[in-house]
């Protein structure tokens, strides 16, 4: 019994490796789900992806066609307009679908515009389209 009592120490290697193993298992289990939700976000905003079709433009709104050619639904969130936040009609566009987005906007005739059209997720299409005419 003595000679089990003098061996005291031994135990201190043992229950400093099973320490450090439980902790790299907790560090390694925080890692992984990080990793997991950071990954599952990104693979939404990288399958989504929208474009334009075509502009319309008439005297009172801008009408763009829009086709979501994403893996995932896309809600438009904001239509800026020469750098502007402009009024707009609600699209939710499923995978595939298309859509017609009104924007409600004074156009003149020959005059050109820069489209900034951004979804609920950040993705954004900006471009300059020239409208042809007044309605």
């Amino acid at each position: 019994m003595k000679r089990f009592l003098k061996n005291v120490r031994a135990l201190s290697p043992v229950l400093s490796n099973v320490l450090l193993m439980l902790i790299a298992v907790a560090g390694m289990s925080i890692a992984i789900t990080a990793s997991y939700v950071i990954t599952g976000n990104l693979r939404d905003i990288m399958a989504e992806r929208f474009i334009v079709e075509d502009v319309w433009f008439t005297s009172s709104e801008i009408a763009i066609y829009l086709r979501n050619t994403g893996k995932v639904s896309i809600r438009i969130a904001a239509v800026y307009v020469n750098y502007t936040s402009q009024s707009f009609t609600d699209l939710t566009m499923e995978e595939g679908e298309h859509g017609w987005l009104n924007v409600t906007c004074a156009c003149s005739a020959y005059a050109v515009y820069h489209l900034n059209i951004v979804s609920s997720r950040g993705t954004k299409i900006v471009d300059y389209y020239r409208s042809p005419t007044s309605a």
